[in-house]
């Protein structure tokens, strides 16, 4: 009995001390208002996070398990180096053409028994992001230079009260043709913590409401074909942690977890804080933390495009189809066509060839689709077997080049294992070679691409436009979804989506199929919301006589390419309104997914006062129309939205 107590003391004695001992390091946004606090107490690394003076994570750990060290637990904080960083970069892909960043940086450094793990923060006024530097170790037989991560610690634990707005990953092979995940189920909006999606956790980002205190976006950045891209998994409650790839996807090859040689930087993970939604939507937090991995191998174009499939499906991929496309992006002033899947068979390359020459001829380029297959999915589509392997993947690049190929959009890969991000990066920078642009669909979520990869134009990761041509549910649901994209999907990385149709039916002959919910002002008005430098929009030829020549028009000129962007109010799945600026012009829009037709009185600082302005707009039948209106003198406009209706305001 007294050995029994003699132990409790000895190991309340024990755990006081370790309290008493345990370092602790804040480190603050340049204004102020961000809070990080470091901690080692009990030997395990945590953080937490507040925004002036309120909680948005809790204390939450850190760590990475090596296959040759934990380092999770067990660590003392050594040092941690507090430096301020600045940068300043120009970017025409994303949502800002010129980022100045500027962020406290502490480097806090860990050690156990000889081994080192750095815990690298930046804290800017509206992001944190943290990431691991890994160390190699002298051994008796030499040196330990590379590493297997096996898992992370990673953590977010959220204030009790929180809701979440997030997206289930799919189980592996599984969905069409055995390609998931793929980034393509629907968001559950406003829900309680707690759940695990639908067992599988969920693709970032990921986004969470703290109460009537703010929001909270959690993402990833950096990912490259040095590490596995990740999911946020749920350990019950309001804990949540990365999660690395499921063993069966890639149809089973590859490991679930990272190779690395020694020393060795993580991906950064990354959490957005704001009062409000705008530094959800105005965050660049993705593109601040990166660095180009290589130069531009020309002066890279970017603009709007035509694109059969969407209305036509496969049979529109024939030479007759394709022509008639290319002479409809010529008349709309646009860049280029998007030819889908199949064309080697259905065009073959000797007319492909033909066919780039006449686009050519009348001002237009191409975009051709290509499968990423491979071995990892059963989906039949092609070209096959031409993306996976760098001879073939060279020769037919080195083909385009040829014939003047503008870009490759290439699908169907369906996994986020280490060897499937190395083929991300060994696809971008071969196109790059070759000077090509590079869509991907069917895939993983961009992760700071548009800088790292000069080339790199935009990646789908979300439900996109092809679902409204397959069923009349997505027809249904369209306003509401894209009420979420912008809040969510879109913050982080450009999003391929393929929409704006003009159209009535998803049909070549626009009399059947799946019926449009939404009005023509709502197609203009996601042409603006939903951000890509290079936009295939889902316009048909007969648009150039079936359609309102007001909503044409806007098409014809609409940029691709922003300056700037504002959130002005919304909230996901209800509404959105949001400005964007390219050169000295800009747009304001919104949508509206509520039954009730939204009336808003917004202020727009953008426009001076008293200005002339451009407002396109929909009547309660949806009936759209475009007058001038004169803003007042407070720089006020009174907008009414109804359901799967729009705006747009111009000058």
């Amino acid at each position: 009995m007294k050995n029994s107590r003699k132990a409790i003391l000895m190991a309340l004695s024990m755990a006081v001390a370790t309290g008493a001992m345990a370092e602790e390091k804040q480190l603050v946004s340049p204004d102020g208002r961000m809070t990080v606090t470091v901690s080692d107490e009990g030997g395990k690394p945590t953080y937490t996070v507040s925004r002036s003076g309120i909680t948005f994570v809790e204390k939450s750990p850190l760590g990475v398990k090596l296959n040759f060290a934990d380092m999770t637990e067990g660590l003392t904080m050594k040092t941690c180096d507090v430096q301020t960083v600045k940068d300043e970069y120009d970017l025409k892909t994303t949502k800002q053409s010129h980022i100045t960043y500027e962020a406290t940086e502490g480097i806090c450094q860990f050690d156990k028994s000889g081994y080192r793990m750095d815990i690298v923060f930046r804290v800017s006024n509206r992001d944190v992001a943290y990431r691991y530097k890994l160390y190699s170790k002298r051994n008796r037989g030499g040196e330990t230079l590379v590493a297997v991560v096996e898992n992370e610690a990673s953590g977010f634990v959220l204030p009790e009260g929180t809701t979440t707005f997030l997206c289930p990953q799919s189980k592996p092979m599984g969905g069409f043709a055995r390609t998931s995940p793929s980034y393509e189920t629907s968001y559950t909006l406003d829900d309680q913590m707690g759940k695990n999606g639908w067992g599988e956790g969920y693709s970032f980002p990921c986004l969470f409401k703290n109460g009537d205190k703010g929001w909270v976006l959690i993402s990833e950045t950096g990912t490259d074909g040095n590490y596995v891209g990740c999911r946020l998994l749920n350990e019950g409650g309001a804990k949540y942690r990365i999660g690395f790839p499921q063993q069966g996807e890639m149809n089973g090859v590859g490991s679930t977890s990272a190779a690395v040689s020694l020393p060795s930087e993580t991906p950064w993970r990354t959490i957005t804080c704001g009062e409000t939604l705008q530094n959800i939507v105005e965050t660049t937090v993705a593109n601040d933390l990166v660095q180009p991995k290589y130069k531009a191998s020309k002066n890279y174009t970017y603009g709007k495009g035509s694109w059969s499939w969407i209305i036509g499906m496969d049979s529109s991929c024939n030479f007759d189809e394709q022509k008639r496309y290319i002479d409809f992006s010529a008349a709309m002033g646009w860049r280029s066509v998007l030819i889908d899947a199949l064309w080697d068979k259905q065009i073959g390359y000797e007319k492909m060839a033909e066919l780039a020459r006449y686009a050519k001829s009348k001002g237009v380029g191409i975009f051709l689709w290509y499968n990423s297959n491979g071995r990892w999915n059963d989906a039949p589509q092609s070209p096959l077997n031409k993306m996976d392997r760098s001879s073939a993947r060279r020769q037919e690049m080195a083909w385009m080049q040829q014939n003047g190929i503008l870009g490759i959009k290439v699908d169907f890969f369906g996994g986020d294992k280490q060897p499937m991000m190395q083929l991300y990066e060994d696809i971008l920078t071969d196109a790059n070679e070759f000077g090509i642009q590079v869509i991907f669909h069917g895939c993983t979520l961009p992760r700071g691409w548009e800088r790292m990869y000069p080339n790199y134009v935009a990646s789908e990761a979300v439900l996109a436009s092809e679902n409204l041509h397959f069923g009349q549910g997505a027809c249904d649901a369209e306003a509401f979804n894209g009420c979420i994209h912008p809040f969510i999907r879109n913050t982080v990385g450009s999003m391929d989506f393929g929409g704006s149709t003009l159209n009535k039916f998803y049909n070549a002959d626009n009399k059947r199929g799946t019926v449009r919910r939404t009005s023509d002002v709502y197609a203009l008005a996601t042409a603006v919301l939903f951000q890509s430098s290079v936009q295939h929009f889902a316009m048909a030829p007969n648009n150039l006589t079936d359609a309102p020549s007001w909503a044409v028009d806007f098409m014809k000129q609409v940029p691709t390419t922003w300056d700037e962007v504002r959130f002005i109010d919304g909230y996901p799945g209800k509404y959105v309104i949001m400005a964007r600026r390219s050169g000295d012009k800009w747009f304001v829009v919104g949508i509206n997914a509520e039954q009730q037709p939204l009336k808003k009185t917004i202020t727009l600082p953008m426009f001076e006062k008293n200005s002339a302005l451009s407002v396109y707009s929909d009547d309660a039948q949806l009936n759209g129309s475009v007058k001038q209106v004169k803003q007042n003198k407070r720089q006020q406009l009174t907008v009414t939205i109804p359901q799967n209706g729009g705006i747009v305001v111009t000058q």
